[in-house]
């Protein structure tokens, strides 16, 4: 006699939240969420460039549908096919409305099927991911200063303050050809994920942003989150994410049976 064990599904819970923060008058960054497809994304248009929130909310704008039965391969190729539609459009913009000035953004999201994701990013907009009471930064910085970390010229403490910390090296929008960054990764049940802007991560330290996730509301979480910033000062526009996999219903057999009969 023998017997299959499925895997518990899982369903996923979710919260996106912008502020302009304390200083600045305009607010560049944009959020979505999208958890009938599963994704997720935050873009922050970047600072002293002209119209960093027209740059963020073509992003998002581009990301608002997909089909939710696409494969993961074929999500993956379609979110980047359509950034690279936004890099282009963004460059025609700016060489037409800004005198060949630069108008860009940088944006991470988060793409999910069954307890596989993916994260794609370009700049320095955040994926993490906090399991078991460890925070894990899932991308990696386009910036001058991650570059530095990884040649060994720099420590950690070092380049928290280092004056170059605000400057990237890749966004959508500042160069004819756009290349994504993505990283695959498992998923458990208890998972939670933070997409966040440098406005959080550059005023919240990690063992801050360690202790807000460990609350199960996502929606508490992410307002804490955005509340801790603002008590930090906050110089920037700040944008989080908060999605957390939590344990679905099993699928009766009288609606499998159901589905099977629509086939037939």
């Amino acid at each position: 006699m023998s017997s299959t064990t499925c895997p518990r599904p899982i369903s996923w819970r979710s919260c996106a939240l912008t502020n302009v923060g304390t200083v600045r008058e305009v607010n560049e960054d944009a959020v979505i969420e999208v958890p009938e497809a599963q994704l997720w994304a935050v873009a922050d248009g970047m600072g002293g460039h002209q119209v960093g929130d027209v740059a963020s909310q073509k992003i998002i704008g581009a990301l608002e549908y997909f089909d939710p039965d696409l494969s993961m391969s074929d999500f993956v190729n379609d979110v980047e096919d359509r950034l690279i539609s936004v890099n282009e459009q963004l460059g025609e913009y700016a060489e037409v409305m800004l005198d060949e000035g630069t108008i860009g953004s940088t944006v991470v999201a988060l793409l999910i099927r069954d307890r596989l994701g993916v994260c794609a990013w370009v700049g320095d907009s955040r994926l993490y991911r906090y399991r078991n009471r460890m925070l894990t930064q899932l991308s990696r910085d386009h910036s001058q200063v991650q570059e530095m970390l990884a040649m060994g010229l720099l420590s950690e403490s070092e380049a928290q303050s280092h004056p170059q910390g605000n400057v990237i090296t890749r966004a959508v929008g500042a160069e004819a050809d756009l290349f994504v960054d993505l990283n695959a990764f498992s998923i458990y049940l208890g998972d939670v994920f933070l997409l966040c802007s440098d406005g959080l991560y550059n005023v919240v330290a990690n063992e801050e942003i360690t202790e807000i996730l460990h609350n199960r509301d996502v929606e508490v979480a992410a307002q804490n989150l955005v509340a801790r910033a603002l008590e930090n000062g906050a110089p920037d526009n700040v944008s989080v994410v908060v999605v957390r996999a939590e344990a679905g219903k099993f699928q009766s057999q009288a609606s499998l049976d159901a589905e099977a009969t629509d086939f037939t």
